[in-house]
């Protein structure tokens, strides 16, 4: 496998940053050794470990639906800059839709 070779200063005009000579020279070893330590653990064989979202398996991981007292209507809207009985009345934020 050909070694990586990444240029600092290509990468930071790519994500558009402005680097100082000074924080190329010092980020260039670190990205260096990030592409290092990404070679080789692409090394590392793995043909036989199942792709996994996490660490542990979740099942199910929901709490209990359990009917509860909410807060009044009134109080809620108490506060709203402007209802129509009992629904706030929001500002239209998506452009371009007809009504």
């Amino acid at each position: 496998m050909e070694k990586a070779v990444i240029d600092v200063a290509y990468v930071a005009e790519l994500a558009r940053l402005e680097l100082t000579d000074e924080e190329k020279s010092v980020f260039q070893p670190q990205l260096e050794n990030i592409v290092k330590y990404v070679e080789k653990i692409s090394e590392v064989d793995v043909s036989d470990v199942p792709p996994t979202l996490h660490g542990r398996a979740i099942v199910n991981a929901l709490r209990e639906d359990v009917v509860r007292p909410s807060m009044d209507r009134d109080l809620a809207l108490g506060n709203a800059p402007r209802r129509s009985a009992t629904e706030f009345v929001l500002p239209k934020i998506v452009e371009g839709a007809e009504s």
